[in-house]
């Protein structure tokens, strides 16, 4: 992604989801003429999206099958960047925690899917802004009290 310039066009969002015990994250790879790419599920916010949450649900549920993750969080990580067609968007990254593993749908926007541990995903995603959120989820989890 590039520098970005200019006023916000677009919101996308991007989706992280994850299962626990121990801790692993479902990343996607992109088809070859998307570039390869191994990544979290992303998309554009639609107008008919109520909101953000609104907008990663549907784009989990598009791009994966997957109806009801457990929690749904925010990351507050906000990153602008620079579009395929110049203008300015900004992506906000959501935490999804889901039962455990599971083998997804995966929609025509993907080949391929891998549960992996946080230093195995970081090293996989391709964009510097997906492994910082990577490094953010894993922070808040690592604070967060066991759950029972």
């Amino acid at each position: 992604m590039s520098e970005p310039t200019g006023p916000i066009a677009r919101e996308c969002v991007e989706g992280y989801l994850f299962a626990r015990r121990p801790l692993r994250l479902l990343l996607l790879r992109r088809p070859p003429a998307r570039g390869s790419i191994w990544a979290p599920v992303s998309g554009r916010v639609e107008p008919t999206d109520t909101d953000l949450e609104a907008a990663v649900r549907r784009e989990v549920r598009e791009e994966t099958g997957l109806t009801e993750p457990r929690r749904v969080f925010a990351l507050d990580w906000h990153v602008p960047f620079r579009a395929d067609n110049g203008e300015t968007w900004r992506l906000h990254a959501y935490g999804l925690e889901v039962d455990g593993p599971f083998s997804p749908q995966l929609s025509e926007e993907h080949v391929q899917f891998d549960w992996l541990a946080v230093e195995a995903a970081i090293a996989r995603l391709h964009y510097p802004d997906n492994q910082e959120a990577v490094r953010r989820l894993a922070s808040r989890l690592d604070a967060e009290p066991p759950s029972s």
